[in-house]
């Protein structure tokens, strides 16, 4: 099941990751041996646990941001490497906790770390990469990037609460659903972003340009991510289309179709979100609706908003190489949707 979302404002079907991936090479080298060495322990189920979903095939975007917001400002040192490491054990560790939250059985194509080891171990194995994560903000030495990092994690703890909150609320507004991206995805990108220039020593202006590309980057990271639950495939996804559907999750798409739906059609979402009634034949009707009333398109409208904001964000400052790179991940993340 998928939906066409035809967009005409993206043009840029050569959009890639890879002048990034190019471009730190080298240190994410570094990074994936870090990663490997401090994903160890004694105890046998916490490397087997870790490494089953560290080695899962994403694609590390968070600490290849920090590595270029670094080099973007000539850091020399191995401060970035052990940041990067940090950001991607954050974000390790809240896959590890938002499975178990949400009861996903398949992450990135492979059955969650849930559906083999149990959700004890899945939350307690994330809380030791939480650890690890801490233990190296603090070999860095620098107390503004340990400060934002720490900020990140506990804002992004904040958003899995405030989604507890908001979930199966079909009263949820776009406000809200916006304040949950925010805390949950986007707080990470801004952190991976804002702790290269730090460690460099850059000053206000870069710091801020580097943290605002990341927020909205992230934003529009998400916003493409929730579009392509319900106008993907799986392949693509790894994760079955109409999971967040399935969940009762309340993403931007369901929003903007039960707003602008008929009074029975929103009794449909009421039921389908609230009352868990989700069948494959519901799951067809939600995707009707949603392109019904434009919720995709609309949906990728506001994530290319946001990377505009991210693009403008870095516009100030000397166009490089790496600023080039940076901008290419803001056209590659938003033509996942093509």
């Amino acid at each position: 099941m998928g939906v066409v979302i035809p967009l005409e404002e993206n043009k840029n079907k050569q959009a890639s990751v890879k002048p990034l991936v190019d471009l730190t090479k080298a240190g994410m080298e570094r990074v994936n041996q870090l990663i490997l060495s401090k994903a160890g322990s004694d105890v046998q189920m916490i490397p087997e646990v870790a490494n089953h979903l560290i080695s899962s095939g994403g694609k590390r975007l968070r600490p290849m941001l920090t590595l270029a917001s670094a080099a973007m400002f000539d850091y020399a040192g191995d401060g970035d490497v052990k940041l990067a490491t940090s950001v991607e054990f954050m974000h390790t560790a809240t896959l590890l906790h938002d499975d178990v939250v949400d009861e996903s059985d398949l992450r990135r194509g492979k059955s969650t770390a849930r559906m083999i080891w149990g959700n004890q171990a899945s939350v307690l194995v994330g809380d030791f990469l939480l650890g690890q994560a801490f233990r190296m903000m603090v070999e860095v030495g620098s107390l503004e990037a340990l400060d934002v990092l720490s900020a990140a994690a506990s804002i992004i703890a904040e958003g899995e609460v405030l989604q507890l909150s908001v979930a199966k609320n079909m009263e949820t507004t776009e406000d809200d659903y916006l304040e949950v991206i925010r805390a949950k995805t986007a707080a990470l990108f801004a952190a991976a972003a804002e702790v290269g220039p730090i460690i460099a020593g850059a000053d206000r202006a870069g710091r801020n340009a580097l943290k605002s590309y990341g927020m909205n980057l992230g934003l529009a990271f998400q916003l493409v991510d929730d579009a392509l639950d319900y106008g993907g495939k799986a392949s693509e996804l790894g994760k079955n289309v109409g999971d967040d559907f399935r969940e009762g999750k309340i993403t931007l798409p369901v929003i903007l179709a039960y707003r602008r739906g008929t009074p029975s059609e929103r009794e449909f979402w009421r039921e389908a979100i609230e009352g868990g009634q989700n069948d494959d034949a519901r799951l067809e009707k939600a995707l009707g609706l949603i392109s019904k009333y434009g919720g995709l398109n609309d949906t990728i409208t506001r994530a290319l908003h946001y990377g505009t904001i991210a693009r403008d964000a870095l516009a100030p400052l000397p166009d490089t190489k790496w600023k080039s790179a940076l901008l290419d991940v803001i056209d590659f993340c938003i033509a996942r949707v093509n």
